[in-house]
């Protein structure tokens, strides 16, 4: 039923506005060139933007961008000319720079970029029609009875056009390119709102006339959605970027909606103690500035969207692997015959052509951390890696990216895991227990190179279908990384399954209907306006973040489908999907390729999903994984204060401390003896969290310390537990939420705190 809200929602607060208009004009291409200073929580410089004519260019009418909603009924917070010579941040001369009024009434063509939390001093038309290797392009005769516009117009498609086998001699002209002079010391208008940066030229009626180059000078605010400036757990000043739920548009200014596909180079400057982590094909070695900062050079020759960007500065050190050994080899389900691949994606440099590639099992990888964490993460990340990598490969095929780094995030982290190009990025809260959580995990990332990045939503709303890929893939991978047998690691999945059903049923009880819909634009989803302009649903609601039900819905669609084919069949289906598929966009109507492959009747999945029903109906799926909690009466449940010593997996046991937080009452015996007998302090981050609901529900003073210790070390799963300590009405719980709160809310990821927030106070 839909809900009687939907019609209330507050733009600024729940659904996202994606303004740029990819249908009238494209960014082929990003080059950055920026410093990080430290002191003062900013990243500044330039990014030069080479644009081409959307699809929807010819015959546009500027009255109708005048009506579209992204233009329309903003509210205006800046509007200046490029003219401007200050410095970004000066906000007394900010206000002084305007040369000429920004008229929503002009008859100009006006290019609309996704813009937040930035401060833009200049906007600024590059001549390039005198670069010398870029006129090397031209054929004879090409320039000679053209303008100097025209001329650049020209030099600009023909880079953009270089086939992907001279990819290096486009970088390198893309480099040259954002060197050069502007056309005009005046620049061009620009005017910024909330969600906006919107540039002219004047005169200039159509697209199609529109400058191709553009640069734009600007700095980011300390406490922009995007940029995350906090400190390590050596206590040092850092910054990374979550590319969540804004993405990158508080980085720079940007096109955000999925389609606008681009390449990149950044140039980060930052000083010589720092290290730089980009999303970029290559290893970037730091070189020298005269000011004494290193500069890392890192490009991307496969077109994403601008979303996917990452970067993390800070004094990160390398693990190094003691005792180097290969890991042992692993069955590959990938057939020769498979890996013939064909391409349906726009023309790159693609790894699943290339026949080295193919043979890479285990890509080039590093590892870093802050110093604290160097030993955990050499004894327990950097053993796993290898082996993560080439369990993927086994079941996939050719890696998507090139190589691969893992950092170690700051506490503040909200989540355990985020896979961008080329990078991961890891909670500190899985380098604590057994390896179980610390390899799934990495194997979830990893899915992600393939569903998520190499393969992407065209619409943002479907993220079930690189989560959902993802969580069942990570089973996967990891069965492979422990070497089961086969009744191992059925026992292993079907007790996954259970427990991933009661945290989905969990949410289906608690969370707002709106928020647990797959697909909340329903039949129109992946539809835009036609300027290319849309809203993402949900996307600034902060609770959103911390719920599972599109890992989970998605998890269990996909494990249904793979019972009715059978699992070799259902893998097979996954690497065909990927060749198919790989370097493109996709909708949920992308199902009907495993219906075509399997001919599959379409009534089947009809009737798994309900007539009543819209969402995905998973009840059904973990009805045989409810054996388990029959065979947990050899765990001793009824029996306190008894209680045998077992050899239980972590899995085992966050099944029985759910099935405990089931009970009225437990003893304080009962519970200190649950805590001495399975060492819960030292578990991994999932058992040490039900461990925490049992201390909370059961006022077990005792174990305060441990509540504690989890809620500022491992913030990217202690969000909800603050509402328990809340809902107690227990005065020393309500001191110790308010108290942790406290300690850490300024390291805090913003979503996080803005939802223990709400619970506090």
């Amino acid at each position: 039923m839909q809900s009687t809200q939907q019609n209330d929602l507050d733009p600024n607060k729940d659904d996202l506005p994606l303004r740029a208009n990819t249908n009238h004009m494209l960014v082929r291409h990003y080059v950055l060139d920026l410093t990080v200073d430290i002191q003062r929580k900013v990243i500044g410089g330039s990014i030069v933007l080479f644009l081409e004519p959307g699809k929807g260019a010819a015959g546009l009418k500027i009255s109708e961008v005048l009506q579209a909603p992204d233009v329309v009924g903003v509210e205006k917070e800046a509007s200046c000319s490029a003219s401007a010579t200050h410095v970004p941040g000066d906000a007394a001369q900010e206000r002084d720079v305007c040369r000429w009024s920004w008229d929503d009434e002009s008859e100009d063509f006006t290019l609309i970029l996704d813009c937040c939390d930035l401060l833009v001093s200049k906007v600024e038309e590059v001549d390039v029609s005198n670069v010398p290797e870029l006129r090397k392009l031209l054929e004879g005769g090409e320039s000679d009875v053209i303008s100097s516009q025209q001329l650049s117009f020209i030099l600009i498609q023909k880079l953009i056009s270089i086939p992907s086998h001279q990819w290096r001699q486009q970088q390198d002209l893309y480099l040259q390119c954002s060197s050069a002079p502007s056309v005009h010391i005046q620049g061009l208008l620009f005017h910024m709102d909330q969600w906006s940066l919107q540039v002219r030229k004047k005169g200039v009626r159509t697209p199609c006339d529109f400058p191709r180059i553009l640069r734009i000078c600007y700095e980011t605010k300390s406490t922009g959605g995007s940029v995350r400036w906090t400190k390590d757990q050596d206590n040092r000043c850092c910054v990374y970027t979550m590319g969540s739920p804004i993405n990158n548009r508080a980085l720079f200014p940007c096109q955000e909606p999925p389609v606008a596909m681009s390449t990149w180079r950044a140039r980060i400057k930052a000083p010589c103690e720092y290290t730089v982590l980009l999303s970029g094909e290559n290893q970037a070695c730091p070189m020298p500035e005269e000011t004494g900062f290193f500069q890392w050079d890192y490009f991307v020759t496969m077109p994403m969207p601008a979303s996917t960007f990452t970067i993390a500065v800070g004094m990160w050190r390398e693990a190094r692997e003691k005792n180097q050994s290969s890991p042992s080899r692993l069955t590959s389900s990938v057939k020769e015959e498979d890996e013939q691949s064909f391409c349906s994606h726009v023309d790159y440099p693609c790894r699943f052509v290339n026949n080295t590639s193919r043979m890479q099992v285990i890509l080039p990888h590093r590892v870093f951390a802050p110093f604290c964490h160097l030993q955990k993460v050499e004894a327990s990340v950097l053993p796993l890696l290898p082996l993560c990598l080439a369990a993927a490969h086994s079941v996939l095929g050719v890696h998507p990216f090139s190589r691969l780094d893992v950092l170690i995030v700051p506490p503040g982290f909200s989540s355990l895991g985020m896979a961008s190009p080329h990078i991961i990025f890891l909670s500190q809260s899985v380098l604590v227990g057994e390896r179980g959580l610390c390899g799934a995990r990495m194997c979830h990332e990893i899915a992600h190179s393939w569903f998520g990045l190499a393969i992407g939503a065209r619409d943002w709303t479907e993220e079930w279908i690189s989560e959902g890929f993802a969580t069942y893939l990570e089973d996967v991978f990891w069965a492979k990384v422990q070497q089961l047998d086969r009744s191992e690691e059925e026992e292993q999945r079907q007790l996954k399954a259970f427990l991933r059903w009661r945290r989905l049923k969990d949410e289906l009880v608690n969370s707002e209907e709106e928020l647990l819909v797959l697909r909340p634009n329903k039949d129109n989803t992946g539809e835009v306006s036609d300027s290319g302009a849309s809203m993402v649903k949900h996307a600034l609601n902060p609770g959103k973040p911390f719920m599972q039900v599109h890992y989970l819905k998605g998890y269990f669609f996909l494990k249904f489908l793979a019972s009715k084919v059978g699992e070799e069949e259902f893998l097979c289906f996954f690497r065909v999907f990927v060749r198919k598929f790989h370097g493109q966009l996709i909708l949920s109507q992308v199902l009907h390729f495993f219906f075509s492959n399997f001919y599959f009747e379409y009534n089947v999945l009809k009737k798994f999903c309900g007539k009543r029903n819209r969402n995905l109906n998973v009840s059904n799926l973990a009805s045989c994984s409810v054996l388990y909690r029959c065979r947990c009466g050899c765990f001793g449940i009824t029996e306190f204060p008894i209680f045998p010593v077992l050899q239980l997996s972590p899995e085992q046991l966050v099944l029985l401390l759910e099935f405990l937080l089931e009970e009225e009452v437990l003893s304080v015996s009962c519970l200190s003896l649950l805590q001495t007998t399975y060492s819960l302090r030292n578990q991994d981050a999932e058992v040490k969290h039900r461990w925490c609901e049992l201390v909370v529900k059961h006022k077990y003073t005792a174990a305060y310390r441990d509540v504690e210790n989890f809620l500022i070390h491992d913030q990217a799963m202690g969000v909800y537990l603050y509402g328990e300590l809340m809902l107690q009405e227990d005065g020393r719980q309500q001191a110790l939420a308010r108290r942790c709160l406290s300690a850490i809310k300024d390291d805090m990821d913003q979503s996080a705190r803005s939802v223990v927030e709400e619970m506090i106070l």
